[in-house]
């Protein structure tokens, strides 16, 4: 018999109707919006299966504007969330794909453009009770849920990042939860997701970010 949290039974504190097409909705791009790590001055969201049929009705919509302006999933502000874009000047549209069908019902496609130009994109699937899970980042298949501090490294694909990265750590005794290393192809762009039980200290990614192979270094702090 599977174990069941009586927080999956109560679902999370949230703002809306659905812990599914709200709460994860706001929970997938409030991810996003820390992945980008700047602020996101454009977005489009692109929504599948059941996100987009109910988008409007769920308020879909609302929480993942709310999410993207950094709004947790139960921020009152989510209610105003258009009002609160166009004030800001964010630039957002939202469009369904209909076409793809082979994804989770509950997926959307988070294209972010940040106030430096950088871009990204960010694919979320919003799988029950609020739970949600990150499945690509930009081009390559990734798999993280924002439930512990993390530090997201864009790489190189080449010997010696991933023991780099460890040692980064182990040097600051963090206690690895979980550790995954996914890349396009062998010696091109990877992406190592190293999970900690605990915050990460602050200076952490200004270290891992001396090895000349790696790109970027990102901590997402839950």
């Amino acid at each position: 018999m599977s174990f069941i949290s009586v927080f999956e039974v109560l679902g999370p504190n949230m703002i809306g109707p659905s812990s599914s097409h709200t709460a994860g909705a706001a929970a997938i791009a409030f991810l996003a919006q820390k992945m980008l790590a700047e602020t996101v001055e454009e977005v489009d969201f692109i929504l599948y299966g059941s996100f987009a049929k109910t988008y409007h009705g769920h308020g879909t919509d609302r929480a993942l504007l709310g999410g993207i302006m950094g709004f947790n999933t139960e921020d009152e502000r989510i209610r105003d969330s258009f009002e609160l874009a166009d004030a800001k000047g964010l630039t957002y549209s939202f469009s369904v794909d209909e076409e793809e069908k082979e994804v989770h019902p509950n997926t959307v496609d988070i294209r972010m453009t940040g106030t430096s130009g950088r871009k990204m994109t960010v694919r979320g699937e919003s799988i029950g009770g609020g739970k949600v899970q990150i499945t690509r980042m930009n081009s390559v298949k990734i798999h993280f849920t924002g439930e512990y501090s993390a530090v997201i490294v864009t790489h190189q694909d080449r010997p010696g990042v991933a023991s780099h990265i460890t040692k980064c750590l182990s040097d600051r005794e963090v206690n690895i939860a979980y550790m995954r290393l996914f890349r396009e192809d062998k010696g091109k762009t990877a992406y190592t997701i190293v999970e900690s039980d605990g915050a990460l200290p602050s200076e952490v990614a200004a270290e891992i970010q001396k090895n000349p192979y790696v790109s970027e270094v990102v901590v997402v702090e839950p």
